[in-house]
């Protein structure tokens, strides 16, 4: 059984047992119980596939938030030759672990 479902303007395809990572800090501490209500396509073990338009009426996927971190550092440089301008910046998105634990319809 899987599941496609859309948060943080992506979309994931989720299984129950399946850790993804999405992009920001989710309301919540680690551990904490979190739902997703845009699901965009259902499949179940017999091969059944239930598309929805554009969400798939009354079906949720649950999970339980894992960590909460940043992502590797990235450098940006900016720079204009022969005029002596030269500007770094850099950042570090958030993202938090989910764990998916289990996919209703």
């Amino acid at each position: 059984m899987f599941a496609i479902i859309q948060t943080s303007g992506r979309q994931f395809r989720v299984e129950p047992g399946a850790v993804i990572a999405i992009d920001g800090h989710r309301a919540g501490e680690s551990g904490g119980k979190v739902s997703f209500d845009q699901v965009l396509l259902v499949s179940n073990d017999n091969g059944d596939v239930t598309a929805g338009t554009p969400f798939v009426a009354g079906a949720k996927v649950l999970g339980v938030i894992g960590e909460l971190d940043k992502t590797k550092k990235i450098r940006v440089f900016k720079k204009k030759r022969r005029k002596q301008y030269r500007r770094t910046k850099g950042h570090r998105s958030q993202f938090t672990r989910v764990r998916i634990t289990d996919i209703q319809v």
